[in-house]
């Protein structure tokens, strides 16, 4: 049998819904289908290491035979679907460091697509969103190495590096007729992960940017700061901003959800088994003491932020403002291969709102939609394409869903998506979404 620890990410990305694994022996009793199908699955082994050995032999070149190892199994896990992948030990250690919330490089969240990196989102305050990155940019370079043929660990390998070094970027992007080359300095990337301010002097508005260790640490700290300045019944409510939020640690996402929550399922997750379903609740306490709460969303809010959306939605606790999400509902078991041999990343199942939404491949769909005024000259690149459009996704249960819009206007008071939510917690704007009922969410 199988011993699961709780250590789970979820993102859009690289680190996309993850529980780590160890592994006991099994004694197997195989009936005489079984037994065949066993006999098969040794001669398909047979037929590799035939390969193997053909290629360690004849080829032009003497290969590295953990090259060739780490390459076939790559070429195994990359075949299933977008988010399975094997990470050596280095890379293993990178996303340990990154769920901490700080670590080298460039500030940039990146998926594969047709061979080349595409970005998500630029992390806030980093030499990326510094230097203009955009979401839904083709890197298609990488100093001088063409990114076509790396994997994505290799691809974000190569990004990451010492503070004060410098890496040249190719850089393809919509309505620009030739690539883009940016400089950027590494830099140590703290990231932080909640931001909040006061709107007006009665709204308090929180941005929730992914989910790290610091996260729900930090929105309590912002809790506690914003009913500070807005005390009593001055506070109107909250708005909780997790547009182009590409997720994090699951943990982190049922903590942040239960801060709104006094009791209810937050997310269930299964899997190919039915025994393996878990289901997680919140416990009593809500720390905003009941008070509205209005949740931003776009196509660039995947998994974590996605549980979160869909959560409080289900429970009618908040009305849920923007463009459908990303559509990430995947789970990803993070299985330690021995040591310094890195770990595997496997699809192992899928996660559910409350009332038993999947969102994979179809995303959130806002109680209210509301499309932001786009520039004429980037309005070529200002959809994510989202879960759907990746090649060899996991299929939606029943229609799929892609495509919306994840543009932020850089001057709040041109967010009408933000505007619309103070509007409604002023209540100088009606709309039979706002407030919830809670009596017509899923039960508790």
């Amino acid at each position: 049998m199988m011993r699961k620890t709780s250590l789970i990410l979820l993102g859009a990305v690289a680190g996309a819904a993850l529980t780590v694994v160890a592994t006991q022996p099994r004694i197997l009793l195989l009936g005489s289908s079984a037994k065949a199908a066993a006999a098969d699955t040794y001669k398909q082994l047979n037929l590799f290491g035939d390969v193997f050995e053909r290629v360690r032999a004849d080829y032009v070149e003497k290969p590295e035979d953990s090259k060739l190892v780490e390459s076939a199994i790559n070429g195994m896990l990359s075949n299933l679907d977008p988010h399975s992948s094997y990470m050596d030990g280095k890379s293993y250690r990178d996303m340990q460091v990154q769920t901490r919330g700080e670590f080298g490089g460039l500030g940039i969240e990146v998926t594969m697509e047709d061979g080349l990196i595409k970005v998500v989102a630029p992390i806030d305050d980093t030499p990326a969103a510094k230097a203009g990155i955009l979401a839904n940019d083709i890197i298609t370079y990488l100093d001088d190495d063409a990114v076509q043929g790396l994997t994505l660990n290799q691809a974000v390998e190569k990004m990451r590096g010492a503070p004060n070094t410098k890496i040249r970027l190719k850089v393809m992007r919509k309505g620009k007729d030739a690539p883009l080359e940016i400089t950027l300095e590494r830099a140590v990337i703290r990231v932080r992960s909640v931001r909040s301010r006061l709107e007006g002097e009665d709204v308090a508005y929180i941005r929730l940017t992914q989910f790290n260790e610091q996260t729900t640490e930090g929105l309590k700290r912002a809790i506690t700061d914003l009913t500070t300045q807005a005390p009593g019944d001055k506070l109107k409510g909250y708005i909780i901003d997790m547009r182009n939020n590409p997720g994090g640690l699951l943990e982190e996402a049922i903590s942040v959800s239960d801060a709104f929550l006094d009791k209810g399922e937050i997310v269930s997750t299964r899997g190919r088994n039915v025994e393996e379903t878990q289901r997680r609740n919140a416990k009593s306490g809500d720390l905003t003491k009941n008070k509205p709460v209005i949740v931003l969303i776009n196509g660039g809010s995947a998994s974590a932020s996605e549980i979160v959306a869909g959560a409080l939605q289900d429970h009618k606790r908040a009305t849920v403002i923007g463009t459908r999400s990303f559509g990430k509902g995947s789970v990803q078991t993070i299985i330690p291969l021995g040591s310094g041999n890195g770990a595997l990343r496997l699809t192992t199942a899928r996660y559910f709102t409350p009332s038993g939404r999947s969102i994979q491949a179809k995303g959130i769909s806002p109680d209210i939609e509301v499309l932001q005024d786009v520039p004429d000259e980037i309005k070529a690149r200002t959809d994510t394409k989202g879960e759907a459009s990746l090649r060899g996704h996991l299929k939606a249960e029943g229609d799929e869903a892609t495509g919306s819009q994840s543009y932020i206007p850089p001057d709040p008071k041109d967010d009408k998506a933000l505007r619309m939510a103070v509007d409604l917690l002023h209540g100088s704007v009606q709309n039979a979404a706002f407030p919830p009922n809670p009596k017509a969410g899923v039960p508790n």
